[in-house]
């Protein structure tokens, strides 16, 4: 009796609501993974810029130098643009939005990730979360959050970056203008921006 009233319990096949939650987690690493392959290939065309050679680039990237060069040769036909500008204090969103990504990493890590952003900012290492309009402003929040909550524990460095990733995120009609000169997508300005904030930071600057 008991194995029959297990057969009738088995289910003949999964629901869609199954099948969904089974295939999120996969469908999230894949996403992730396709748009890493993305970024680095962009970066390869900004390290290019900067006259680096292809070696190197194979070097920095852990990629065989054939796998660099048959990247760069796709964008030979591409109109030659300067070397990306490095300094902190640019104005669009991308390169603001990189810069708090970066400051809220260097807070988690200094709080000893116990810090209220550390859920979050580990989400978008792993592209969990996206960069809208409402998870910036939910970072944001977790940010100013941690600033509050650690000022003790946190240098003052970390309070004036964010005052000025606010002031520029606040302000529409410089955060909202076009990626001027080029240089380079969202994802590679943010990219770029989180670095250099986290060295910065790091620095003491």
């Amino acid at each position: 009796m008991a194995g029959e009233e297990n057969t009738r319990r088995t289910p003949e096949a999964l629901t869609e609501e199954q099948a969904e939650r089974m295939l999120a987690g996969m469908n999230e690493v894949i996403r992730a993974g396709e748009e890493m392959r993305k970024l680095r290939a962009e970066m390869i065309k900004v390290f290019a810029g900067f006259g680096w050679t292809q070696e190197r680039i194979a070097q920095l990237t852990d990629m065989s130098q054939p796998a660099v060069s048959k990247q760069m040769a796709k964008h030979r036909a591409d109109e030659r643009q300067p070397p990306m500008r490095l300094s902190l204090d640019q104005c669009d969103a991308p390169w603001l939005e990189g810069r708090l990504w970066g400051l809220a990493e260097e807070i988690s890590e200094t709080c000893d990730e116990s810090a209220c952003c550390t859920r979050y900012v580990s989400a978008l290492a792993r592209g969990r979360k996206r960069f809208t309009p409402q998870s910036v402003d939910e970072l944001r929040r977790l940010v100013e959050e941690d600033l509050r909550l650690h000022r003790t524990e946190l240098p003052p460095g970390y309070q004036a970056a964010y005052d000025g990733i606010s002031r520029g995120l606040d302000l529409p009609s410089q955060a909202d203008l076009p990626l001027q000169a080029a240089t380079g997508s969202a994802s590679v300005r943010r990219s770029l921006a989180r670095q250099i904030q986290r060295d910065l930071l790091r620095d003491g600057a």
